[in-house]
Protein backbone atom coordinates (compact mmCIF):
# COMPACT_ATOMS: atom_id res chain seq x y z
CA UNK A 1 0.00 0.00 0.00
CA UNK A 2 3.35 2.52 0.66
CA UNK A 3 4.48 2.08 -2.62
CA UNK A 4 1.37 1.85 -5.52
CA UNK A 5 3.42 3.17 -7.94
CA UNK A 6 5.15 -0.52 -7.43
CA UNK A 7 2.49 -2.27 -8.30
CA UNK A 8 1.51 -0.09 -11.39
CA UNK A 9 4.54 -0.57 -12.84
CA UNK A 10 4.90 -4.43 -12.20
CA UNK A 11 1.28 -4.72 -13.76
CA UNK A 12 2.56 -2.47 -17.00
CA UNK A 13 5.90 -4.38 -17.11
CA UNK A 14 3.61 -7.89 -17.35
CA UNK A 15 0.96 -6.65 -20.01
CA UNK A 16 4.30 -5.59 -21.88
CA UNK A 17 5.25 -9.28 -22.28
CA UNK A 18 3.95 -11.93 -24.23
CA UNK A 19 5.00 -15.52 -23.83
CA UNK A 20 4.17 -18.27 -25.86
CA UNK A 21 5.41 -21.71 -24.97
CA UNK A 22 5.30 -24.42 -27.85
CA UNK A 23 5.52 -27.95 -26.88
CA UNK A 24 6.77 -30.77 -29.78
CA UNK A 25 9.45 -28.93 -31.57
CA UNK A 26 12.93 -29.77 -30.84
CA UNK A 27 15.98 -27.00 -31.02
CA UNK A 28 18.67 -29.48 -31.79
CA UNK A 29 21.84 -27.44 -32.08
CA UNK A 30 23.31 -26.92 -35.80
CA UNK A 31 26.23 -29.37 -36.52
CA UNK A 32 27.49 -27.81 -40.11
CA UNK A 33 28.67 -30.76 -41.83
CA UNK A 34 31.90 -30.26 -43.81
CA UNK A 35 31.85 -30.16 -47.81
CA UNK A 36 28.24 -29.90 -48.09
CA UNK A 37 27.21 -32.97 -46.91
CA UNK A 38 23.68 -33.59 -45.27
CA UNK A 39 23.29 -34.52 -41.75
CA UNK A 40 22.17 -38.27 -42.67
CA UNK A 41 25.12 -38.81 -45.08
CA UNK A 42 27.87 -37.56 -42.81
CA UNK A 43 26.36 -40.15 -40.49
CA UNK A 44 26.22 -43.24 -42.88
CA UNK A 45 29.99 -42.14 -43.73
CA UNK A 46 31.32 -42.08 -40.73
CA UNK A 47 29.73 -45.10 -38.86
CA UNK A 48 30.29 -47.52 -42.03
CA UNK A 49 33.93 -46.40 -41.14
CA UNK A 50 33.82 -46.96 -37.74
CA UNK A 51 32.23 -50.32 -38.39
CA UNK A 52 35.31 -51.52 -40.57
CA UNK A 53 37.86 -50.33 -37.40
CA UNK A 54 35.95 -51.48 -34.97
CA UNK A 55 35.51 -55.19 -37.11
CA UNK A 56 39.36 -55.23 -37.98
CA UNK A 57 40.15 -54.46 -33.96
CA UNK A 58 37.85 -57.66 -33.09
CA UNK A 59 39.40 -59.28 -36.00
CA UNK A 60 35.90 -60.65 -36.86
CA UNK A 61 36.05 -62.79 -40.16
CA UNK A 62 33.37 -62.52 -43.36
CA UNK A 63 31.00 -64.48 -42.35
CA UNK A 64 30.80 -63.28 -38.75
CA UNK A 65 30.70 -59.66 -40.34
CA UNK A 66 27.03 -59.84 -41.66
CA UNK A 67 25.07 -59.93 -38.46
CA UNK A 68 27.08 -56.93 -37.70
CA UNK A 69 26.27 -55.20 -41.12
CA UNK A 70 22.28 -55.91 -41.13
CA UNK A 71 22.15 -54.64 -37.27
CA UNK A 72 24.12 -51.30 -38.23
CA UNK A 73 21.74 -50.88 -41.08
CA UNK A 74 18.65 -50.93 -39.28
CA UNK A 75 19.79 -48.61 -36.36
CA UNK A 76 21.15 -45.63 -39.21
CA UNK A 77 17.34 -46.39 -40.75
CA UNK A 78 15.73 -45.99 -37.47
CA UNK A 79 17.96 -42.87 -36.86
CA UNK A 80 17.41 -41.06 -40.08
CA UNK A 81 13.70 -41.39 -39.86
CA UNK A 82 13.60 -40.09 -36.65
CA UNK A 83 15.71 -37.48 -37.75
CA UNK A 84 18.22 -37.65 -35.31
CA UNK A 85 21.09 -38.00 -37.35
CA UNK A 86 22.71 -34.43 -35.77
CA UNK A 87 22.36 -35.67 -32.07
CA UNK A 88 24.52 -38.47 -33.10
CA UNK A 89 27.07 -36.43 -35.14
CA UNK A 90 27.12 -33.84 -32.10
CA UNK A 91 27.86 -36.41 -29.11
CA UNK A 92 30.86 -37.89 -31.32
CA UNK A 93 31.99 -34.47 -32.16
CA UNK A 94 32.30 -33.68 -28.51
CA UNK A 95 33.45 -37.83 -27.04
CA UNK A 96 35.83 -37.70 -29.64
CA UNK A 97 37.58 -34.25 -29.17
CA UNK A 98 38.10 -35.15 -25.60
CA UNK A 99 40.05 -38.79 -26.81
CA UNK A 100 41.92 -36.49 -28.92
CA UNK A 101 42.67 -33.91 -26.14
CA UNK A 102 43.69 -37.26 -23.50
CA UNK A 103 40.81 -36.70 -21.50
CA UNK A 104 39.46 -40.14 -20.21
CA UNK A 105 35.90 -40.89 -21.63
CA UNK A 106 33.53 -43.59 -19.80
CA UNK A 107 32.99 -46.98 -21.65
CA UNK A 108 29.12 -46.20 -22.49
CA UNK A 109 26.33 -46.06 -19.53
CA UNK A 110 22.73 -46.68 -19.50
CA UNK A 111 21.05 -47.92 -22.73
CA UNK A 112 22.87 -45.67 -24.75
CA UNK A 113 25.79 -49.19 -24.75
CA UNK A 114 23.13 -50.94 -27.20
CA UNK A 115 23.39 -49.43 -30.10
CA UNK A 116 25.78 -50.31 -32.61
CA UNK A 117 26.08 -46.87 -34.49
CA UNK A 118 27.02 -45.43 -31.24
CA UNK A 119 29.95 -47.80 -30.53
CA UNK A 120 30.79 -47.27 -34.60
CA UNK A 121 31.08 -43.67 -33.99
CA UNK A 122 33.23 -43.79 -31.00
CA UNK A 123 31.15 -42.81 -28.60
CA UNK A 124 30.90 -45.48 -26.78
CA UNK A 125 33.38 -48.65 -26.45
CA UNK A 126 31.18 -51.39 -25.73
CA UNK A 127 30.70 -53.95 -28.02
CA UNK A 128 26.49 -54.44 -28.11
CA UNK A 129 25.87 -57.42 -30.18
CA UNK A 130 28.72 -59.31 -27.79
CA UNK A 131 26.45 -59.27 -24.91
CA UNK A 132 22.79 -59.25 -26.66
CA UNK A 133 22.44 -55.51 -25.79
CA UNK A 134 18.68 -54.35 -27.39
CA UNK A 135 19.18 -50.87 -29.84
CA UNK A 136 15.68 -50.90 -29.06
CA UNK A 137 15.44 -50.44 -25.56
CA UNK A 138 17.39 -47.13 -27.01
CA UNK A 139 15.45 -45.45 -29.65
CA UNK A 140 12.04 -47.41 -30.30
CA UNK A 141 9.85 -45.99 -33.27
CA UNK A 142 6.91 -47.28 -30.82
CA UNK A 143 8.27 -44.15 -27.93
CA UNK A 144 9.05 -41.55 -29.50
CA UNK A 145 11.81 -39.53 -27.42
CA UNK A 146 14.84 -37.56 -27.85
CA UNK A 147 17.62 -39.91 -27.67
CA UNK A 148 19.63 -39.51 -24.13
CA UNK A 149 23.27 -40.35 -24.10
CA UNK A 150 25.14 -40.08 -20.35
CA UNK A 151 28.76 -39.63 -20.91
CA UNK A 152 31.18 -39.94 -18.32
CA UNK A 153 34.41 -37.90 -18.36
CA UNK A 154 37.21 -37.99 -16.50
CA UNK A 155 36.75 -35.54 -13.48
CA UNK A 156 39.27 -32.65 -14.04
CA UNK A 157 39.04 -32.89 -17.99
CA UNK A 158 34.77 -32.25 -17.71
CA UNK A 159 35.28 -28.37 -17.83
CA UNK A 160 37.70 -28.20 -20.80
CA UNK A 161 34.52 -30.44 -22.76
CA UNK A 162 31.85 -27.71 -22.01
CA UNK A 163 34.18 -25.43 -23.17
CA UNK A 164 34.85 -26.47 -26.21
CA UNK A 165 31.17 -27.21 -27.06
CA UNK A 166 30.04 -23.44 -25.62
CA UNK A 167 32.84 -22.16 -28.47
CA UNK A 168 32.00 -24.55 -30.85
CA UNK A 169 27.84 -23.63 -30.59
CA UNK A 170 28.29 -20.47 -29.20
CA UNK A 171 28.29 -19.34 -25.70
CA UNK A 172 24.59 -18.29 -26.28
CA UNK A 173 23.54 -21.11 -27.21
CA UNK A 174 25.24 -23.29 -24.35
CA UNK A 175 23.97 -23.44 -20.90
CA UNK A 176 24.05 -25.41 -17.73
CA UNK A 177 20.71 -26.42 -15.77
CA UNK A 178 19.24 -25.40 -12.95
CA UNK A 179 18.34 -27.99 -10.25
CA UNK A 180 16.34 -26.85 -7.28
CA UNK A 181 16.99 -27.96 -3.54
CA UNK A 182 13.65 -28.52 -1.30
CA UNK A 183 12.61 -28.79 2.02
CA UNK A 184 12.64 -32.13 2.64
CA UNK A 185 11.76 -33.28 6.40
CA UNK A 186 14.68 -33.15 8.75
CA UNK A 187 16.05 -29.67 6.52
CA UNK A 188 13.19 -27.96 7.27
CA UNK A 189 12.50 -28.55 10.71
CA UNK A 190 16.10 -27.27 11.81
CA UNK A 191 15.48 -24.44 9.45
CA UNK A 192 12.43 -23.72 11.20
CA UNK A 193 13.81 -24.62 14.58
CA UNK A 194 16.87 -21.82 13.82
CA UNK A 195 13.42 -19.00 12.71
CA UNK A 196 11.81 -19.66 15.83
CA UNK A 197 14.79 -18.96 17.83
CA UNK A 198 14.16 -23.03 19.79
CA UNK A 199 17.39 -24.43 21.58
CA UNK A 200 19.88 -26.20 18.82
CA UNK A 201 19.96 -29.51 20.86
CA UNK A 202 16.30 -29.42 21.11
CA UNK A 203 15.81 -29.12 17.60
CA UNK A 204 19.03 -31.55 16.93
CA UNK A 205 16.97 -34.27 18.90
CA UNK A 206 13.50 -33.48 17.17
CA UNK A 207 15.26 -33.81 13.93
CA UNK A 208 16.90 -36.55 13.98
CA UNK A 209 13.95 -38.81 15.34
CA UNK A 210 12.74 -38.47 11.60
CA UNK A 211 13.72 -41.87 9.81
CA UNK A 212 16.41 -41.75 7.46
CA UNK A 213 14.30 -42.86 4.76
CA UNK A 214 14.43 -41.41 1.33
CA UNK A 215 11.95 -38.57 0.61
CA UNK A 216 10.64 -39.35 3.43
CA UNK A 217 7.57 -36.96 4.69
CA UNK A 218 6.36 -35.26 8.30
CA UNK A 219 3.19 -37.11 7.90
CA UNK A 220 4.90 -40.10 7.44
CA UNK A 221 7.43 -39.69 10.06
CA UNK A 222 5.16 -38.92 12.76
CA UNK A 223 3.21 -42.25 11.39
CA UNK A 224 6.08 -44.06 12.08
CA UNK A 225 8.44 -42.62 15.54
CA UNK A 226 5.88 -42.48 18.34
CA UNK A 227 8.67 -40.79 20.05
CA UNK A 228 8.20 -37.30 17.52
CA UNK A 229 4.37 -38.04 18.06
CA UNK A 230 4.56 -37.85 21.87
CA UNK A 231 6.92 -35.04 21.64
CA UNK A 232 4.37 -33.11 19.47
CA UNK A 233 1.26 -34.00 21.24
CA UNK A 234 2.75 -33.11 24.98
CA UNK A 235 4.90 -29.66 23.85
CA UNK A 236 3.32 -26.27 22.77
CA UNK A 237 6.87 -25.48 21.22
CA UNK A 238 7.42 -28.57 19.09
CA UNK A 239 3.51 -28.98 18.20
CA UNK A 240 4.12 -25.23 16.46
CA UNK A 241 7.98 -26.34 14.82
CA UNK A 242 6.35 -29.32 12.80
CA UNK A 243 3.00 -27.52 12.14
CA UNK A 244 4.91 -24.29 10.62
CA UNK A 245 7.32 -27.32 9.43
CA UNK A 246 4.72 -29.11 7.88
CA UNK A 247 3.78 -25.76 5.83
CA UNK A 248 6.58 -25.22 4.20
CA UNK A 249 8.00 -29.19 3.54
CA UNK A 250 8.46 -29.77 -0.06
CA UNK A 251 8.85 -26.06 -1.01
CA UNK A 252 12.32 -24.80 -2.84
CA UNK A 253 15.01 -23.88 -0.67
CA UNK A 254 17.07 -22.90 -3.09
CA UNK A 255 18.84 -23.16 -6.37
CA UNK A 256 21.60 -24.75 -7.99
CA UNK A 257 23.46 -26.10 -11.08
CA UNK A 258 22.85 -29.57 -11.82
CA UNK A 259 25.71 -32.29 -12.09
CA UNK A 260 25.99 -33.29 -15.68
CA UNK A 261 23.11 -31.71 -17.33
CA UNK A 262 24.57 -29.22 -20.54
CA UNK A 263 21.66 -27.07 -22.91
CA UNK A 264 22.82 -27.04 -26.22
CA UNK A 265 20.55 -25.11 -28.88
CA UNK A 266 20.11 -23.88 -32.32
CA UNK A 267 19.81 -20.15 -31.18
CA UNK A 268 20.38 -18.29 -28.29
CA UNK A 269 18.89 -19.77 -25.40
CA UNK A 270 16.75 -16.52 -23.84
CA UNK A 271 15.16 -16.97 -26.76
CA UNK A 272 13.52 -20.31 -25.48
CA UNK A 273 14.05 -20.05 -21.66
CA UNK A 274 14.92 -17.83 -18.64
CA UNK A 275 18.29 -17.42 -17.88
CA UNK A 276 20.38 -17.43 -14.31
CA UNK A 277 23.96 -16.82 -13.40
CA UNK A 278 25.13 -19.61 -10.97
CA UNK A 279 27.43 -19.47 -7.87
CA UNK A 280 30.74 -19.98 -10.24
CA UNK A 281 28.85 -17.06 -12.67
CA UNK A 282 28.17 -19.80 -14.76
CA UNK A 283 25.04 -19.56 -16.94
CA UNK A 284 22.12 -21.96 -15.88
CA UNK A 285 18.73 -22.18 -17.22
CA UNK A 286 15.79 -21.12 -15.17
CA UNK A 287 13.38 -24.31 -16.37
CA UNK A 288 14.68 -27.46 -14.44
CA UNK A 289 15.52 -30.60 -16.51
CA UNK A 290 11.61 -32.12 -17.33
CA UNK A 291 10.67 -28.50 -18.05
CA UNK A 292 13.88 -27.94 -20.32
CA UNK A 293 12.71 -31.11 -22.29
CA UNK A 294 8.75 -30.17 -23.05
CA UNK A 295 9.82 -27.13 -24.37
CA UNK A 296 11.98 -28.58 -26.75
CA UNK A 297 15.97 -27.90 -25.62
CA UNK A 298 18.24 -30.86 -25.70
CA UNK A 299 19.96 -31.80 -22.79
CA UNK A 300 23.26 -33.87 -22.50
CA UNK A 301 25.00 -35.06 -19.99
CA UNK A 302 28.17 -34.35 -19.11
CA UNK A 303 29.45 -36.37 -16.39
CA UNK A 304 32.34 -35.70 -14.00
CA UNK A 305 33.65 -39.29 -13.02
CA UNK A 306 36.50 -38.91 -10.52
CA UNK A 307 36.78 -43.44 -10.99
CA UNK A 308 38.42 -42.19 -14.63
CA UNK A 309 40.33 -39.75 -12.95
CA UNK A 310 41.89 -42.40 -10.25
CA UNK A 311 42.10 -44.84 -12.77
CA UNK A 312 44.41 -42.26 -15.64
CA UNK A 313 46.59 -41.50 -12.88
CA UNK A 314 47.32 -45.07 -11.87
CA UNK A 315 47.68 -45.47 -15.44
CA UNK A 316 50.55 -42.91 -15.58
CA UNK A 317 52.09 -44.01 -12.05
CA UNK A 318 52.69 -47.36 -13.85
CA UNK A 319 53.76 -46.68 -16.88
CA UNK A 320 56.51 -43.91 -15.51
CA UNK A 321 57.87 -47.03 -12.87
CA UNK A 322 57.84 -49.76 -15.34
CA UNK A 323 58.15 -47.95 -18.62
CA UNK A 324 55.10 -50.37 -19.87
CA UNK A 325 52.40 -48.99 -21.90
CA UNK A 326 49.00 -49.78 -20.76
CA UNK A 327 46.00 -50.12 -23.08
CA UNK A 328 42.53 -49.97 -21.10
CA UNK A 329 41.62 -51.10 -24.28
CA UNK A 330 43.13 -54.19 -24.41
CA UNK A 331 42.86 -55.77 -20.76
CA UNK A 332 42.00 -58.95 -20.55
CA UNK A 333 38.55 -59.60 -19.32
CA UNK A 334 39.61 -63.23 -18.11
CA UNK A 335 42.13 -62.50 -15.27
CA UNK A 336 42.19 -65.08 -12.66
CA UNK A 337 43.80 -62.97 -10.45
CA UNK A 338 41.44 -59.85 -10.53
CA UNK A 339 38.77 -62.18 -9.84
CA UNK A 340 39.96 -63.93 -7.22
CA UNK A 341 40.27 -60.09 -5.76
CA UNK A 342 37.01 -59.46 -6.92
CA UNK A 343 36.21 -62.78 -4.86
CA UNK A 344 37.49 -61.91 -1.41
CA UNK A 345 35.72 -58.85 -1.47
CA UNK A 346 38.54 -57.03 -1.90
CA UNK A 347 36.87 -53.73 -3.26
CA UNK A 348 37.60 -50.84 -1.73
CA UNK A 349 37.45 -47.90 -4.11
CA UNK A 350 36.29 -49.76 -7.34
CA UNK A 351 33.06 -48.02 -8.68
CA UNK A 352 30.04 -49.49 -7.79
CA UNK A 353 31.60 -52.62 -5.88
CA UNK A 354 32.86 -50.78 -2.69
CA UNK A 355 29.82 -50.57 -0.71
CA UNK A 356 29.70 -53.06 2.56
CA UNK A 357 26.61 -55.04 0.87
CA UNK A 358 28.47 -55.59 -2.36
CA UNK A 359 31.35 -56.35 -1.18
CA UNK A 360 29.44 -59.06 1.30
CA UNK A 361 27.45 -60.42 -2.66
CA UNK A 362 30.62 -60.55 -4.04
CA UNK A 363 32.18 -62.93 -1.43
CA UNK A 364 28.90 -65.37 -1.85
CA UNK A 365 28.81 -64.97 -5.40
CA UNK A 366 32.57 -65.42 -6.22
CA UNK A 367 32.85 -64.04 -10.06
CA UNK A 368 34.74 -65.55 -12.02
CA UNK A 369 33.69 -64.49 -15.62
CA UNK A 370 32.76 -60.96 -16.75
CA UNK A 371 29.13 -61.82 -17.34
CA UNK A 372 28.69 -62.67 -13.76
CA UNK A 373 29.71 -59.56 -12.90
CA UNK A 374 27.35 -57.85 -15.05
CA UNK A 375 24.90 -60.25 -13.05
CA UNK A 376 26.05 -58.99 -9.94
CA UNK A 377 25.45 -55.06 -10.66
CA UNK A 378 21.78 -56.25 -11.61
CA UNK A 379 20.79 -58.47 -8.69
CA UNK A 380 22.32 -55.53 -6.12
CA UNK A 381 18.91 -53.73 -6.10
CA UNK A 382 16.20 -53.26 -3.43
CA UNK A 383 13.46 -55.58 -5.86
CA UNK A 384 16.38 -58.33 -6.34
CA UNK A 385 17.96 -58.51 -2.89
CA UNK A 386 14.32 -58.65 -1.64
CA UNK A 387 13.10 -61.08 -3.80
CA UNK A 388 15.28 -63.96 -2.63
CA UNK A 389 15.96 -64.27 -6.68
CA UNK A 390 19.85 -63.26 -5.21
CA UNK A 391 20.20 -66.22 -3.25
CA UNK A 392 18.27 -68.62 -5.75
CA UNK A 393 21.13 -67.03 -8.47
CA UNK A 394 24.36 -67.71 -6.17
CA UNK A 395 22.95 -71.58 -4.94
CA UNK A 396 22.26 -72.42 -9.00
CA UNK A 397 25.52 -70.64 -9.82
CA UNK A 398 27.53 -73.32 -7.30
CA UNK A 399 25.31 -76.24 -8.45
CA UNK A 400 23.86 -76.12 -4.73
CA UNK A 401 20.02 -75.50 -6.04
CA UNK A 402 19.00 -77.19 -9.35
CA UNK A 403 18.50 -74.94 -12.50
CA UNK A 404 14.70 -74.76 -13.35
CA UNK A 405 12.79 -72.49 -16.17
CA UNK A 406 9.32 -71.52 -15.81
CA UNK A 407 8.69 -72.71 -19.55
CA UNK A 408 11.19 -74.56 -21.73
CA UNK A 409 10.97 -71.60 -24.19
CA UNK A 410 13.15 -69.80 -21.59
CA UNK A 411 16.10 -71.55 -21.64
CA UNK A 412 17.91 -70.31 -24.80
CA UNK A 413 17.23 -66.56 -22.69
CA UNK A 414 18.28 -67.14 -19.15
CA UNK A 415 20.68 -70.15 -19.38
CA UNK A 416 23.48 -67.49 -18.61
CA UNK A 417 21.51 -66.18 -15.65
CA UNK A 418 20.56 -70.08 -14.42
CA UNK A 419 16.83 -69.45 -14.85
CA UNK A 420 16.99 -66.49 -12.96
CA UNK A 421 15.40 -63.55 -14.80
CA UNK A 422 17.46 -60.51 -13.92
CA UNK A 423 17.51 -57.43 -15.54
CA UNK A 424 18.83 -53.74 -15.23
Amino acid sequence: RHRPDSLRNATAIAERCTLELRFGDYHLPHYEPPDGQSLDGLLEKQAWEGLDRRLTHLHVDENERTKYVVRLREELSMIKSMGFSGYFLIVADFVNYAKSRGIPVGPGRGSAAGSLAAYCLGITDIEPLGYDLLFERFLNPERVSLPDIDVDFCFEGRDDVIRYVTEKYGASNVAQIITFGKMQARAVVRDVGRVLDLPYKEVDTIAKLIPSTLNITLDQALEQEPRLKEMTERDKNVATLISVARSLEGMVRHASTHAAGVVISSRPLMEYVPLYRGTNAEIVTQYSMKDIEKVGLVKFDFLGLKTLTVIKKAVELIETSSAQHIDLSHIPLDDEPTYALLSAGDTTGIFQLESSGMRDLLVKLRPETFEDLIALVALYRPGPLGSGMVDDFIKRKHKKARVKYEVPQLKSILEDTYGVIVYQ
